[in-house]
């Protein structure tokens, strides 16, 4: 059992994870791999999380209410995240077609690992396709590098714009 002090710092950490998913690229540069998330509109910076223990092992009985609080929230963002990937990622088959990945997309790299508030994003260089045409592997520039990936294993952001095209400009 919670206490009113335990749950609101709970739903305060909640709500932290919510706000720092990703929505769109910051810039249409393709080096910079940062992304507007709701709590730029917040408090004007994504939020930062300290790395703290895993303790989806402990039992409950044995954990202090600090911990509790901690593994509940871990919890929580196990299965959101994972939701809310899944959701991203959603392909209807054979009844909608999507439009290909291309270069110059930022992606969510999906990974079941990551702490809370922890985004693993990057953006992608360059596709291979299938011999359908259809986009089966990409490589993607991460921070750590540039790492190929199926398209499966790719999100792309939920209100992404094309990259940007430099054969329009206005002459105002």
């Amino acid at each position: 059992v919670l206490t009113y002090v335990d749950l609101n710092t709970l739903l305060c950490q909640i709500e932290a994870c919510i706000n720092s998913r990703p929505l769109t690229p910051l810039s249409n540069d393709p080096s910079d791999l940062t992304a507007l998330t709701p709590a730029h509109f917040l408090i004007g910076d994504s939020l930062i999380a300290f790395p703290e223990a895993n303790l989806p092992d402990l039992p409950v009985n044995r954990l202090k209410r600090y911990q509790l609080v901690q593994r509940l929230r871990q919890h929580f963002w196990s299965r959101w995240s994972l939701e809310y990937i899944s959701e991203l990622q959603s392909r209807s088959k054979w009844s909608k077609t999507h439009p290909n990945l291309q270069p110059g997309t930022l992606v969510l790299l999906k990974d079941n690992q990551l702490p809370p508030l922890q985004w693993k994003l990057g953006r992608i260089v360059a596709v291979t396709q299938g011999r359908d045409n259809l986009t089966r592997v990409v490589s993607v520039k991460t921070d750590s590098g540039v790492t190929q990936r199926a398209i499966t294993k790719l999100c792309p952001l939920p209100i992404d714009y094309p990259p940007a095209d430099n054969t329009h400009q206005d002459s105002a």
